[in-house]
């Protein structure tokens, strides 16, 4: 099982298509025992996987602790980006930026990162946790506090979240002050890689893949699972939404729908995801969760067998534009 790999935007890095994801939905660095851990990690890293997405929030800064001891213990480094949550009532906006990046480079023990990211959502207006884009585009914002770190060397790349609202999270992108964007695209809400219906009944991300592509911006697949719903009717407890109009209930009845017309003629329900999302030439890398070794193994074949064919993806098409045929 060889992993390919796409450009990340234009910086120059190869990133493998399979990101190992390190956060809390998967869990498994967070949760699971050091040898288990350290054979979750030998085998991404023997599969391909060239870059691991972690943050300070994942379980309160363990995930990022326990790749820092892990990561000494393998020859080759991956590459690895983390994160940066502010306070949205808190100021001076680039000294919480250069205060959680040391934290996260303590925890990870590194010299700096391969990626800094944004964690919190854009909006017009600054809210209880998001963002609004004069905090984030403005003097003393966060574009400002990530190009310190740039320029003193503690990150080679900047990116953000692109969630919260999607025309603020177009501006951000056309600022062309970041390297790359996390960007929410899966099999039950497709809204940032295509044209959805104008009676579309989840949230509408407008196509944000095509306006990074347009500028160069490297694209992080996030939540291709949904949380876990897609790849599985188990549920853990860690399925929280992150976006409007994707409660657990209502994603869980959209897979149904894809999965009538798909079934199982493109692997498991995690690996139609995948491939799903390796079809859209726009994203640079797909960032999947890890709860269990096996599902590394299940991720890797999917990479494997490759992006969804034509076929399956013109049968999407008119679950789309039925709009999941009213949800029944």
């Amino acid at each position: 099982m060889a992993v390919r790999y796409r450009p990340f935007g234009k910086t120059g890095l190869e990133i493998s298509e399979l990101v190992y994801g390190a956060g809390a939905v998967g869990g498994l660095l967070i949760r699971a025992d050091d040898e288990t851990r350290r054979e979750a990690i030998r085998c991404a890293l023997a599969g391909g996987v060239n870059w691991i997405d972690t943050a300070p929030s994942y379980g309160n800064g363990a995930s990022e602790t326990a790749l820092g001891w892990l990561l000494e213990e393998v020859d080759e480094r991956p590459h690895v980006s983390t994160k940066v949550g502010i306070d949205p009532a808190g100021s001076d906006i680039p000294g919480q930026i250069e205060r959680s990046l040391h934290e996260s480079l303590g925890r990870l023990r590194m010299e700096r990162v391969d990626l800094l990211q944004l964690h919190n959502p854009v909006a017009p207006e600054t809210g209880r946790r998001s963002l609004g884009l004069d905090a984030v585009l403005g003097s003393g914002g966060v574009a400002d506090g990530l190009e310190r770190m740039l320029e003193r060397g503690l990150a080679r790349n900047i990116g953000f979240t692109a969630i919260g609202d999607p025309a603020s999270c177009r501006r951000v992108i056309e600022s062309g002050r970041f390297h790359s964007a996390q960007v929410y695209y899966n099999l039950v809400n497709p809204s940032a890689g295509r044209p959805v219906p104008a009676e579309w009944s989840g949230y509408d991300f407008h196509d944000l893949i095509a306006a990074c592509v347009d500028r160069g911006i490297a694209v992080l697949n996030i939540r291709v699972l949904a949380a876990g719903v897609i790849a599985t009717d188990a549920r853990h407890g860690r399925e929280i939404p992150i976006i409007p109009h994707s409660e657990v209930e209502l994603d869980e009845k959209r897979v149904a729908v894809v999965f009538a017309r798909l079934g199982d003629r493109y692997g498991t329900r995690a690996q139609t995801a995948i491939r799903f999302s390796l079809a859209h030439g726009g994203v640079s890398g797909v960032l999947v969760g890890i709860g269990e070794l096996e599902q590394i193994d299940e991720a890797l074949e999917a990479i494997a067998l490759g992006p969804l064919p034509d076929e399956a993806l013109a049968e999407l098409d008119h679950v789309y534009a039925t709009d999941f045929a009213g949800l029944g």
